[in-house]
């Protein structure tokens, strides 16, 4: 196989995300002062770092997205959080990859304490070697900087990065993998579409949580 580490982003990837990120967006808005009607809009939330979405789509200053970003995990930390779930099939493509011996982690913009939290909420801990997020201080939200550290916290060395595929469904895991060296595979069941994913450099693409596997096997 070509591949022995995989870097797996969490929303959009792992688990449908989009019910609680939505929600706890539209109650920051709403406690700024915004008013969202339209709800497909709130999707762009998911994936990116929020405080940059905060300012790029509503024209938010810094420290008015630092504040919005706050009013967001009130509702994430007691309700979005769980309004979650993983994908239909993703567990069977997990087994196949760990039958194989190949080497799991999660590599998410979602802060650290609340990727570990669902981890350990849908039980899926123990089929990754670490999960590596971003920062509550927002030190380290970029998905180049997160996909950085999981490779320091794998002790992967220059060497072996041809051996690590990145997998997400948005523009920013191609980016971030990119820019550490790295392949990647873009997925259409989350929430990036194709032109996004080819557009940015994805190497391969999985239109199914089965063909996650299937590719990777067959690399």
């Amino acid at each position: 196989m070509k591949f022995k580490y995989i870097l797996f982003d969490l929303d959009g990837t792992i688990t449908e995300s989009g019910p609680g990120i939505m929600n706890s967006v539209a109650y920051a808005l709403e406690k700024m002062g915004y008013e969202e009607k339209d709800r497909e809009k709130l999707k762009r939330f998911i994936g990116p770092p929020l405080t940059d979405s905060m300012m790029k789509y509503y024209g938010m200053s810094e420290e008015d997205a630092a504040k919005a970003v706050r009013y967001y995990r009130e509702y994430y930390t007691e309700k979005g959080i769980f309004e979650n779930s993983v994908y239909d099939g993703f567990d069977e493509s997990i087994k196949r990859l760990k039958e194989q011996g190949l080497i799991l982690a999660v590599a998410t913009s979602k802060p650290e304490p609340f990727a570990r939290r669902i981890a350990e909420h849908f039980g899926f801990t123990g089929d990754y070697a670490c999960v590596c997020g971003a920062t509550m201080d927002e030190a380290r939200i970029w998905k180049a900087d997160v996909i950085r550290y999981a490779l320091n916290t794998l002790e992967i060395t220059e060497e072996e990065k041809h051996q690590v595929l990145m997998v997400g469904d948005r523009e920013h895991d191609v980016l971030g993998a990119k820019e550490n060296g790295l392949s990647c595979m873009g997925v259409l069941y989350g929430y990036g579409d194709r032109k996004e994913l080819e557009e940015a450099g994805a190497d391969y693409i999985a239109k199914t949580t089965a063909e996650v596997a299937e590719i990777i096997l067959n690399a």
